[in-house]
């Protein structure tokens, strides 16, 4: 991995008028060791980039830098991106990685690469394909290259990392390293990158922007100066070259290296003389040096030469002489005869590759680039389809071969039309889709035998699902057309069609598919499924005409199933989730869900997708069982890493989660998960349905911990007042947008939009407080000026919780029913609030009852009592990380000069011995983070255990000493 092989075209000419970017490649190895020019310092990594046109010394200068690094025990890691590769899904990274891991045994691999194996081996090419569906997405593939990377810096520090001619590097490449990039100072790593600016692709803004890091443009490398082409000239061609001569080599090169290097060069070969009566001699050297003259000199190689040169350019970098010969249609004697005839003119020269084989490579990309662009069309084309054998013939593969593949002319051919699927699958296993789309494209238009078309619109369809939904439809409606298609291809294009249809807002669309097919289908069990996906689909929509229809219907189904294969138990778990919404007792739903789960649920499969796990979980967590809510996330997440599912999948997921936790009133660890859901969805897009659900329990888990100002700020940088989403997203958009507009004491407005996203849920029979408490917060907006009406919004929401009858959602309605009573009956409706909650998970919710009922019982009198629900209050609120709620109650016990009742001796007495242990430590002064982790417990655990100790020894922390003393 240090060692280090000439470039192309190297000569033994200095590095003239690159001083200062040879310093700073030199400073950065050195900062990197850990040296400066004053002694030891801190290693330092960075990123260093150079700039320049064709042929202006960039390859020369990386050159130096793995010289320079490897001579100082650097590992180095170098690639070369390709202009006829740059459409090779991965093709830098392999040649980044593959030396590390190509002494190694397959064993070896695995144990390197640990749980990362089947992600990213297919893309570093280290393993066949896996067979089937499953596949990871690009976000998955990139932690995972990640993860290798660190782990080799780690392991092998320090590490200088190299990519020559970027702006040709194949898309996948390019994405890891721009995303990469920042963590190289961290990580104690250089990576230095050239490219010819003028030529990245422009959809490669990320390179862009990587050339120009930190807002300091890159090395632009100029043109050299008469000085510096004089002193070239003359080392070549001797010293007594005049004046006259120089500048009008600097004049006809403009100053270009390369071609200063190579007009020297040639000038020597002819033995040119070099004053100024050779200038005519010099221009005519110079025209054979670049574009027409270069192909004029390679022809005069003689025509065995010179197809050994084109099948050089068509196959691309580091290709063995054997198949490049085969491709020119060579023996091994003229082979030989052409290498040693092209090295000799400086076109070709020939390396060794890891595999101890001799392969070739161009001087410099200008040659191959001059080289390729002179063979007569017909024959390039004829060209890559003999390199496309030859590579397969050789055990190249599919993934190899399929580059040449897109260059070939249709011609109906099947072979061509199989290789390109397989090219199209291992993309897929590679976590390159857009790959998979272009060789599926041109399989379609090869085109494929009629009995096969179906399956490769199925295939591209597929491919376009995330990208370009409405290309999918338009391919699976294709698809779906096709005479003859066999039942279970029909069926799977079906359920990816309708999934198109949903993800472009066609949820309309999608259901009326799926109900024709339904019609159609023969087989009972086809008949259930496509039925088990229409439920899913409508429970979304929000243009449903006749939601409690649906509910109804699927009630009638799920009565009769007893959950014997997956799409029964999904149909089981929808009606879990509909029950739920429509705020039957949460028995119901608690029976269905179990039902679901019994038989097992799987997160990661494409055709029954993920949404249904996901409700039922929620479903149990809106009952009160949030424990369990978590194990099926928790195993939801593991599943989608381990298959490197990290995008939407893997946000939705982590949002989820959070929200399970704001539930929970672990509202420090809600936000920590909220933001790395909403960071996953956009790295996706903008826009979409992960952002939706992340943005919507971001703000509310922030209107809880007290922070307005910032919810506000999420609310304005995603637009959530601009318009809300016409599919079903919990928490329901416009409601929390209410929600933030009453924190923010706008009734007005708030109560604008709660009464309209109250009346489009009641609309759609979602009824349930617990879901969506659009009438809670209505209430609270409502008393400020309607007291009455207050009253009632509050009086139909406790009815309703009471309904569903779980002990969170009636703690939080009683709640919020005191705010709109008198005070001595709101200390009544708050003494029940907190029975159930003390009965819930909700420590959140608990917490504000609390604070609540110490305030009401302070109000009519009951100063003692009011004193110990305070401090319940703050601690529970400290605790749950409700910061403003905490520091709110903290100001009311000092205003009103509350101190807790002290308890009889007998009540002291009776503390557990958990409680003991956690007053023990708490009197020592540690937190409740650290109580817990001293305990083994959790927060919540020790907050309630502290609460109990408040309560019976009448005190808080600080007098928790004297207490236990006394």
């Amino acid at each position: 991995m240090s060692s280090v092989t000439e470039p192309r075209g190297e000569t033994t000419h200095p590095l003239l008028e690159r001083e200062s970017e040879v310093l700073d490649i030199h400073r950065a190895v050195d900062e990197l060791r850990g040296s400066s020019d004053l002694g030891p310092a801190a290693r330092r990594g960075g990123v260093l980039t150079f700039a320049g046109s064709a042929g202006m010394g960039k390859t020369t200068l990386l050159y130096e830098a793995r010289r320079y690094a490897a001579e100082r025990g650097c590992t180095v890691l170098f690639a070369r991106g390709g202009e006829q590769e740059r459409q090779v899904p991965f093709h830098v990274m392999r040649q980044l990685m593959q030396p590390t891991f190509a002494a190694m045994s397959e064993e070896e691999r695995q144990t390197a690469l640990g749980n990362w194996y089947p992600i990213v081996a297919p893309a570093l090419g280290l393993t066949a394909s896996p067979q089937g569906p499953s596949a990871p997405d690009p976000q998955g593939v990139r932690d995972g290259l990640d993860w290798v990377v660190t782990q080799l810096t780690v392991r092998s520090a320090p590490v200088v990392l190299v990519l020559d001619d970027a702006h040709w590097a194949d898309a996948e490449s390019l994405a890891w390293l721009t995303s990469f990039a920042g963590r190289a100072e961290e990580l104690g790593m250089v990576i230095m990158v050239a490219c010819r600016q003028e030529e990245i692709p422009t959809d490669a803004a990320a390179l862009r922007s990587l050339m120009g890091r930190r807002g300091a443009r890159p090395h632009e490398l100029s043109p050299l100066t008469t000085g510096a082409v004089a002193r070239i000239v003359r080392e070549t061609l001797g010293s007594g070259a005049d004046d006259v001569f120089c500048r009008e080599c600097w004049a006809i090169s403009g100053g270009n290296p390369f071609e200063v290097v190579e007009l020297a060069m040639k000038g020597r070969e002819r033995g040119l003389q070099p004053h100024q009566d050779s200038i005519g001699q010099l221009r005519d050297l110079a025209s054979a040096v670049k574009g027409n003259g270069l192909v004029e000199r390679l022809e005069q190689l003689g025509p065995s030469t010179v197809r050994f040169a084109w099948a050089a350019a068509v196959l691309g970098t580091a290709v063995p002489t054997n198949i490049v010969g085969g491709v020119a249609a060579l023996g091994e004697a003229q082979v030989a005869d052409s290498i040693e005839l092209l090295r000799g003119a400086r076109i070709l020269t020939v390396l060794t590759n890891m595999r101890r084989q001799e392969v070739v490579e161009f001087f410099h990309p200008l040659v191959a680039t001059a080289v390729y662009r002179s063979i007569p069309p017909g024959v390039r084309v004829a060209m890559h389809g003999m390199a496309a054998q030859a590579l397969i013939n050789d055990g190249y593969g599919a993934s190899s071969a399929a580059r040449h593949l897109l260059e070939m002319h249709p011609e109906g051919d099947p072979w061509v039309v199989q290789q390109l699927r397989q090219a199209a699958r291992d993309s897929f296993s590679a976590g390159a889709p857009d790959a998979a789309r272009r060789y599926l494209t041109r399989a379609l238009r090869e085109p494929p035998d009629a009995e096969d078309r179906a399956e490769v619109l199925f295939e591209l369809g597929s491919a376009n699902l995330l990208h370009d939904p409405l290309t999918t439809i338009n391919q699976l409606q294709a698809a779906l057309e096709e005479p003859d298609i066999e039942s279970n291809l029909r069926e799977a294009i079906t359920y990816r069609l309708a999934q198109a249809m949903a993800h472009s807002g066609r949820l309309e669309s999608a259901s009326e598919l799926l109900s024709e097919e339904a019609r159609r289908a023969t087989s009972a069990r086809t008949r259930l499924r496509m039925q088990a996906e229409q439920f899913k689909w409508n429970s979304v929509r929000a243009d449903e005409e006749n939601s409690p229809a649906r509910s109804r219907l699927l009630a009638q189904f799920a009565k009769r199933l007893t959950g014997r294969g997956l799409a029964e138990r999904h149909i089981l778990g929808l009606r879990a989730w509909d029950s739920t919404l429509r705020c039957e007792p949460a028995a119901t739903a608690l029976e269905y869900a179990d039902q679901a789960l019994e038989g097992g649920m799987s997160w990661t499969d494409q055709d029954f997708g993920f949404e249904v796990p996901a409700v039922v979980a929620i479903a149990l967590m809106y009952c009160d069982q949030p424990g369990r809510a978590e194990e099926l996330f928790n195993k939801g997440i593991v599943d989608f890493e381990l298959k490197g599912w990290r995008g939407a999948h893997l946000s939705f997921l982590y949002t989820l989660l959070g929200y399970v936790r704001y539930r929970r009133g672990r509202l420090v660890e809600a936000e920590d998960f909220v933001r790395n859901g909403l960071e996953i969805a956009e790295r996706i897009g903008h826009d979409i349905p992960a952002q939706w659900y992340a943005v919507g329990t971001l703000i509310e888990t922030l209107i809880a911990r007290g922070n307005i100002e910032e919810a506000e700020e999420v609310a304005r940088r995603y637009g959530l007042a601009n318009g809300f989403p016409r599919a079903i997203v919990y928490p329901d958009p416009q409601a929390v947008y209410g929600k933030l507009l009453l924190a923010q004491r706008r009734f007005g407005e708030a109560r604008k939009q709660l009464t309209a996203a109250g009346r489009r849920l009641d609309l759609r029979g979602i009824r349930n407080p617990s879901w969506s408490p659009w009438q809670l917060d209505l209430a609270l907006a409502e008393a400020a000026d309607a007291p009455k009406q207050a009253a009632a919004t509050a009086a139909e929401a406790v009815a309703r919780a009471r309904a569903f009858g779980v002990p969170s959602i009636i703690g939080h309605a009683l709640r919020v029913e005191a705010a709109t009573a008198d005070p001595t009956r709101a200390a009544s409706l708050l003494h029940e609030a907190v029975v159930h909650l003390e009965q819930s998970p909700a420590a959140y919710e608990l917490a504000h009852a609390l604070v609540e009922h110490g305030t009401a019982l302070y109000a009519i009198g009951d100063q003692h009592q009011a004193a110990q629900q305070l401090y319940r209050g703050m601690e529970a609120a400290t605790v749950c990380g409700a910061d403003a709620l905490a520091s709110r109650t903290r100001t009311l016990l000092a205003a009103a000069g509350l101190r807790p009742r002290r308890l009889h001796t007998s009540e002291q007495d009776s503390l557990t011995v958990s409680e003991t242990e956690a007053a023990r430590l708490a009197a020592e002064g540690l937190t409740t983070a650290a109580i817990a982790k001293e305990m083994r417990s959790d927060a919540q655990t020790v907050s309630e255990l502290l609460s109990a100790v408040f309560t019976k020894l009448g005190t808080d922390r600080n007098g928790l000493r004297r207490a236990l003393e006394s």
